[in-house]
């Protein structure tokens, strides 16, 4: 009886029912401490694997290639793979642009032997969630064609400044791959263009993932379940360090001055005055305005497609600011037991636990504080509160 079960409803890791207490663990005491300390040490570790005075390509132009092919109907992933990977991706886009606010990202997606533009390159994430939730509700089918994806992304990426990073990120789940031609040729062509092609496997190990992301100065992972397919998107979203053909040079830059509706005529802006041809198009009257040559956007970051002009709003260059100087770890203390000390940050009393003290302003703070400070302020509140630290 129990075996006709079985198959009249699946493997239960098949299914949506999760057995959420299994990850739960007590220690030798009873405590649940323990596990909540191992996720937030989990935390500060990757912290610490951070890489101090390292040169990062900080403008960055990011394709995501999707895989739209048969075996994303696999349910190794609850519900099935694409569905994960859509939600996931959903909330890879809106962090992408707290993390990079000067950079752009633009999707595609691959299947029945082709490769097929989802958005364009933009620094606007509706644009991208528009077109996620678009392909929702599509049947994956088919096979994947990395060498279209590719080419599709390099045609664009090639043209954008020499001080940019180009990279791919390539979300796969079929085992093989349909392309028209010879893909090692396409990937001699992406290292000479400066591409950085990463994937991220849902399957088994490709040879010619792996080959295309040694060549091209990338990274290769297989997803082990949910959570470290959450964590590899999360690889991607802090600037990576700059390859050697990125230039070195200072990058003029503008800062637009925006109208108001009731003070500009209507008028098409230079972000969609391409897709005026096949869509209908909402004539707008205000917008951004090149400080160079006038022409309006809809959006920024942007660059100017008459002056060439790189567009920028001032919070955008400073909630880069961190990435360049990068706040340094705390020297990590652990109380003996019955020693009690106070966090700078939040006031409250800690007791047993780990403190972690500034080397500058030799303030103390708790675990919690830390991990904020380090990856959500990034700025010391002890030597924020004394000038002379500054």
């Amino acid at each position: 009886m129990a075996d006709e079960d079985e198959q009249q409803d699946g493997y239960r890791w098949e299914s949506e029912y999760e057995r959420t207490w299994e990850a739960i663990r007590e220690d030798e005491s009873g405590n649940l401490q323990a596990s909540v300390q191992e996720i937030v040490h989990k935390t500060r570790r990757q912290q610490l694997l951070l890489q101090k005075n390292v040169r990062l390509g900080m403008m960055r132009h990011l394709y995501v290639v999707l895989d739209l092919s048969a075996s994303m109907n696999s349910n190794d992933l609850r519900p099935s793979r694409i569905q994960c990977v859509l939600h996931l991706l959903d909330d890879f886009v809106d962090r992408f642009y707290d993390e990079n606010p000067i950079s752009q990202l633009a999707i595609i997606a691959t299947c029945n032997k082709r490769a097929e533009k989802i958005s364009d390159l933009s620094g606007n994430p509706l644009k991208h969630k528009e077109g996620l939730a678009k392909i929702k509700d599509r049947l994956p089918t088919g096979e994947p064609s990395l060498q279209n994806s590719i080419n599709m992304a390099a045609a664009v990426l090639q043209h954008m400044p020499a001080h940019s990073s180009r990279e791919v990120v390539i979300i796969l789940g079929s085992l093989t791959t349909c392309d028209p031609t010879d893909i090692n040729e396409t990937i001699e062509e992406a290292k000479k263009l400066g591409l950085r092609c990463s994937v991220i496997g849902l399957a088994a190990e490709v040879y010619v993932c792996r080959r295309l992301t040694e060549i091209t100065g990338g990274s290769y992972h297989i997803v082990v379940d949910e959570d470290h397919l959450r964590e590899l998107l999360a690889n991607h979203l802090l600037p990576p360090p700059a390859l050697n053909n990125i230039e070195c040079s200072m990058v003029k830059m503008g800062f637009p001055f925006h109208k108001n509706e009731q003070e500009d005529t209507p008028a098409l802006c230079q972000c969609h005055l391409e897709a005026a041809a096949t869509e209908s198009v909402h004539i707008t009257t205000g917008g951004f305005l090149c400080p160079q040559c006038k022409s309006k956007y809809c959006e920024l970051p942007a660059e100017c497609r008459i002056c060439g002009l790189t567009l920028v709003s001032a919070p955008h260059l400073a909630r880069s600011y961190h990435h360049l100087f990068p706040l340094d770890n705390f020297k990590e203390t652990h109380l003996l037991k019955g020693d009690t000390r106070t966090c700078f940050s939040c006031q409250s009393s800690v007791e047993g636990q780990n403190m972690y003290t500034c080397e500058k302003c030799k303030e103390e703070f708790c675990l919690d504080c830390d991990i904020f400070i380090h990856a959500t302020l990034h700025l010391c509140p002890g030597c924020a509160c004394k000038p002379q630290m500054n």
